[in-house]
């Protein structure tokens, strides 16, 4: 059953989605445990890469070229197209939030299923991350009045404990073990890796069904932005980068339409408006339906 899971990974993580739709009590009760999962996911992640091969990775310029297109280039076109649109206040906000969201932890884990270098979407993915306070800054400069106050501390200490922690782990493990017991530890881990971003469109789906509840309307209006946005992402990653290679390009479309919504929402909190929570529970069924496109693409374009 397990090995079945891990094969088709992809598609149940887009049934994962339909799940926490379809029961959205569960959804919720899951919701304040995804840090938990975000954590470990984050730890059996790093623990595949060489510490030193990933900070190398880091120091390229391709890398932090990506940071900002992904945060502050597709911010200022979902904001600016908006707008131009006619969408006002709370909406707009969140959909900025959104663009300005730095890519999921789950990211390097979905692109290892895809058969592709896993390293760079790792280095795609802390960039991003580490960029994203100042592009929500930013855009609550431009959208709101009145005193901003992000909750950087909390930002810098789940840094410390999703990343730099990890990272350290990391480091121990290949320092004091033997190449073949990690190679041992790692081959007995790897499937729950996957296994664990099952819990995140699962878990963030919540707000969103009790939305379509409520106002179905609204609702579809949500999940068609959702499907737009995601689709930019992909997109446009994808054409930005195509002269880097296939594989290149898929990385980058990938990584750029996974949102850790989740952190953002941590950070800003109310800041970002009642309209946050909804759509970041609609961006998760195009996400988690994008990387079993993205391996129907790997294959027609090798």
């Amino acid at each position: 059953m397990l090995s079945f899971l891990i094969k088709h990974s992809l598609v149940f993580m887009f049934v994962a989605a339909l799940l926490g739709f379809s029961f959205p009590k569960y959804s919720q009760l899951l919701f304040p445990f995804l840090p938990y999962v975000l954590f470990s996911l984050m730890v059996l992640t790093l623990l595949s890469m060489k510490q030193s091969a990933l900070i190398k990775m880091m120091m390229k310029p391709i890398v932090w070229q990506y940071a900002f297109y992904h945060a502050f280039g597709l911010m200022a076109l979902c904001v600016g197209v908006s707008w131009a649109a006619g969408i006002e206040g709370e909406l707009v906000l969140a959909i900025g939030a959104v663009a300005a969201t730095g890519s999921l932890f789950a990211t390097p884990a979905i692109i290892r299923v895809l058969g592709l270098d896993s390293l760079m979407a790792m280095a795609m993915t802390i960039a991003s991350t580490l960029v994203l306070p100042i592009a929500i800054y930013v855009l609550l400069l431009v959208s709101q009045s009145g005193d901003i106050a992000l909750d950087i501390q909390t930002y810098c200490i789940r840094l410390i404990v999703f990343v730099f922690g990890p990272m350290f782990c990391s480091f121990l493990l290949h320092y004091f073990l033997a190449p073949q017991k990690v190679t041992t530890f790692l081959q007995t881990t790897s499937p729950y890796t996957v296994l664990l971003v099952f819990a995140f469109p699962f878990g963030m789906i919540g707000d969103f069904r009790f939305m379509w509840d409520e106002t179905p309307n609204i609702a579809y209006q949500y999940l068609g932005i959702a499907t737009l946005l995601c689709s930019v992402f992909f997109l446009s990653g994808f054409a930005l980068y195509c002269k880097q290679g296939v594989s290149i390009a898929l990385i980058t479309a990938v990584t750029s339409a996974n949102r850790n919504v989740l952190l953002t929402y941590t950070i800003a909190g109310t800041l970002l408006g009642p309209a946050f929570l909804p759509l970041a529970g609609a961006v998760q069924v195009p996400t988690y339906l994008l990387p079993v496109m993205a391996k129907w693409l790997a294959k027609r374009l090798k």
